[in-house]
């Protein structure tokens, strides 16, 4: 007879008699979700990778201080995704002395000076600290920090609305190692505060003072900065032309600078901003005046510029002809949404940028064919090329893109004149990573087949309203491209759950898009769950086969899911209630949804402890008691009512036609 094993004589893992730098490497390469799977197979692979994670994301508050006595060597506290943090949470976190970098950026309304007190001294090496969006937060929060964080590198106070001038002094007085500072949108910040922390944090690299009220007054200061390289100066409307000319000499170490939406710098403000600021190589004027001759002339000065964006500014021809003219070497260009880019001025521009590697011309309607041709005889090293809405292009143009540019990662040809034949010589570039076809209604089958058989290293693909798109290039796609991470099939009619079952081979698919797929049902849904683990946002609306078996489905098996969409679905109370069990679900549309009753919605808004944002049909408001929804909101869940009406979608071809008729309205 056998001799029974004993429980001290079990086989040992091979893994466990590896060395533990070992062990480390080899965990660093396993996801995120196999690691706790990985962990639970041994006490030595689970005293390993406790000892191994750095970074740990709850989701929800009571499970702090378990956390983190279990991997005592986690540096970095990540609680974006917990929207319930409260003073109480923050003053019951274990001593940890490790943790150097706190996130608390999740909307939370229940943090105030008192969390921020106990965050302090419990952990005394921070040296990041992110309290982007707590409402809570004021001068007094911001005081504990500069009495208590002398180390502190990084802050965060963006839309901290309650900051002011005081609580930026306590920091400057106190954290004079600070590197990074965000006060993007504190309205209460004036040209004091930001003055003094510039004279009193001399180690500072990147400042952002977007939409902050201030004026040229605190530049002088800023601008001595010897270190900073990032100055973002976004919707500073209050610095103009005239304040600037008071300024003798920009920032010489200054490498990034983001002009955005500031309505009155041009190019004379901007010529004594970066004077002398040699090391310049990246400069965004989004939004801005008038792009001319004179604003090309001062570019010139800048001797390694080599990357500009000017999205959404008035362009003229003389403008771009003195980009391409004014002895600059541009690597990245962006022309989104600009109006005034013609053929004449882009052309010469292209010819006389040939090392571009990014290329933005999207919703540049007037450029056509010869724009195109230029471009990919000038620009062949283009490693991306953007050019949703160009609708004056003929589709001979996208054939010269695949055979010229063929580096290309990203491609967005997004609602143009591109068939078959294009989307032929586009597979060719076979470095493809990111293709956008969407509303390119002269694609089949037979150009899809193309890019399954070519691009195996395609990770995202958009197909939005294609709707001659089936079942066939669906699978050509999901077996030639085995890295897919993202599809979007929203208002492919012609997809079945054929499809679904066919990119469930795809194990790293996270984003699925299938709304207004008619002919999918729970069978194509369920496959998706049962294979796709990483599924994290989910769009199944106006798939009105989707039933509750789907979201049982969902809710054995999708633990990652984020973001879900099921309106207009048959799925009832059951269904929703089987959803809520996802620990990890953040955030859902619920719409239109005939089988769920006010008291099923109710259970599962209680049950789904993780949510911070629901979009509802205003019918239930009245339904629901005062306290029920302050208590939900109280819970760090934000409810978006709607009040809008059951509508069936339109065909695809009537849709582009009302949508470019309502752009040339405007």
């Amino acid at each position: 007879m056998k001799k029974k094993q004993r429980p001290s004589e079990t086989l040992t893992s091979p893994l466990e008699t590896l060395p533990t730098s070992t062990l480390f490497e080899i965990l660093d390469r396993l996801p995120l979700s196999d690691l706790k799977s990985v962990s639970l197979t041994s006490k030595t692979l689970l005293s390993v990778e406790s000892s191994h994670r750095r970074t740990l994301r709850p989701l929800r508050p009571d499970l702090l201080p378990v956390a983190l006595r279990r991997y005592p060597s986690a540096s970095r506290l990540d609680l974006s995704l917990c929207p319930r943090v409260t003073d109480a949470s923050l003053s019951s976190l274990p001593v940890s002395p490790s943790l150097a970098a706190v996130v608390l950026s999740s909307r939370s309304v229940g943090i105030s000076r008192y969390g921020v007190a106990g965050l302090v001294d419990r952990c005394r090496n921070l040296v990041e600290i992110d309290l982007s969006d707590a409402a809570g937060v004021d001068d007094a929060a911001v005081a504990v920090i500069g009495r208590g964080c002398a180390n502190l590198e990084a802050l965060r106070l963006s839309r901290c609305v309650g900051v002011t001038d005081i609580g930026v002094a306590w920091v400057a007085v106190g954290c004079r190692r600070l590197k990074r500072l965000c006060l993007r949108w504190c309205v209460k910040v004036t040209d004091l505060g930001v003055g003094l922390v510039a004279a009193k944090c001399e180690e500072i690299r990147s400042l952002d003072l977007s939409y902050v009220q201030i004026t040229e007054k605190c530049l002088p200061a800023v601008l001595q900065l010897r270190k900073l390289e990032n100055l973002v100066l976004v919707g500073c409307v209050g610095i103009d032309d005239e304040g600037l000319m008071a300024l003798k000499q920009g920032c010489k170490s200054l490498e990034t600078l983001d002009l955005s939406y500031c309505e009155n710098v041009t190019h004379a403000g901007l010529s004594y901003l970066t004077n002398g600021c040699d090391r310049l190589c990246q400069l965004t004027l989004s939004y801005g005046s008038l792009v001319n001759n004179s604003l090309g002339n001062c570019l010139g000065k800048l001797s390694n510029l080599q990357s500009i964006r000017l999205d959404g500014s008035h362009v003229t021809c003389p403008g771009l002809m003195a980009i391409g003219t004014c002895g600059i070497s541009l690597k990245e260009l962006s022309l989104s949404k600009c109006s005034g880019v013609r053929d004449e001025g882009l052309c010469f521009l292209v010819e006389k940028h040939k090392d571009l590697v990014k290329l933005d011309i999207t919703c540049c309607r007037s450029i056509t064919y010869l724009s195109i041709a230029s471009i990919t005889t000038s620009c062949t090293s283009l490693t991306s090329l953007r050019m949703e809405s160009c609708s004056l292009v003929s589709k001979e143009a996208f054939v010269l893109i695949g055979q010229r540019c063929r580096f290309l990662e990203e491609l967005d040809v997004t609602d143009n004149e591109l068939d078959n034949e294009g989307l032929k010589a586009i597979s060719r570039c076979l470095e493809l990573t990111s293709l956008k076809i969407g509303i390119c209604l002269n694609i089949t089958d037979e150009g899809l087949i193309d890019v399954g058989t070519h691009c195996h290293k395609l990770q995202e693909l958009d197909l939005y309203r294609c709707a001659s798109i089936t079942d066939s290039g669906v699978s050509a796609v999901a077996h030639g491209c085995p890295r897919l991470q993202m599809i979007n099939l929203a208002y492919c009619k012609e997809i079945t759950d054929c499809s679904l079952r066919t990119l469930s081979e795809c194990s790293d698919l996270n984003t699925l898009e299938i709304r207004g797929c008619v002919l999918v049902s729970s069978i194509g849904l369920s496959a998706i769950a049962v294979s796709c683990k990483l599924i994290t946002k989910l769009d199944v609306k106006n798939c009105q086969d989707v039933d509750d078996v789907g979201m049982l489905s969902l809710a054995r098996m999708s633990k990652n899911l984020r973001q879900i969409n099921i309106s207009y679905c048959s799925v009832t109370d059951v269904g929703l209630l089987a959803l809520s069990s996802i620990s990890c679900l953040q955030n859902m549309t619920i719409l239109h949804i005939s089988g769920v009753t006010p008291n099923g919605l109710a259970a599962a808004l209680l049950a789904c402890g993780g949510l911070t944002k629901v979009k509802l049909h205003s019918s239930f408001r009245s339904l629901f008691p005062r306290s029920f929804l302050d208590h939900i909101q109280a819970r760090g869940c934000v409810l978006h009512w709607r009040d809008k009406p059951f509508k069936f979608e339109e065909d695809p071809k009537i849709w582009r036609l009302h949508s470019r008729a309502e752009i040339r309205a405007v």
